[in-house]
């Protein structure tokens, strides 16, 4: 019997503070070990967002331990999807790699701001993230 490679996704924002940093911790939360989740971002910040970390919290998922990291070729060949969160972070798709852009949800247009504005994003990555999983696993 061969065992099945576990699928992989790189989450991409600009500063991997924030919206990355979200869909990985909802990713984990939801998958375990069924899907090996990464997160970068292709100017990263000194640290994390506190209301994203404020946010998942909120739902019990905790991200101790995690900080911003770049985008390397290294974590780009091993991951089989790349997903890029929002309009700032540019990144060139990579051949051969599932690749897609979330143009996430930005209540700050409609003059939403703080926590409100953080749920807001973290509730639209949520639902793409589950979508995400369940192509990704086949559930």
């Amino acid at each position: 019997m061969t065992q099945k490679k576990t699928p992989s996704v790189l989450f991409v924002c600009s500063k991997n503070g924030g919206k990355s940093q979200l869909a990985a911790g909802l990713m984990r939360d939801l998958a375990g070990n069924a899907i090996a989740v990464y997160s970068a971002g292709t100017k990263p910040a000194k640290d994390l967002n506190p209301q994203a970390v404020e946010s998942l919290t909120e739902l019990g998922i905790h991200l101790t331990g995690e900080y911003p990291k770049p985008v390397t070729d290294e974590v780009l060949d091993t991951v089989d999807a790349v997903i890029v969160l929002g309009t700032e972070a540019k990144l060139e798709p990579v051949e051969g790699k599932r690749f897609e852009v979330w143009e996430t949800d930005e209540p700050s247009e409609r003059g939403i701001e703080g926590m409100e504005r953080m749920r807001l994003v973290r509730d639209d990555i949520k639902a793409r993230v589950q979508k995400l999983h369940a192509e990704l696993t086949g559930d």
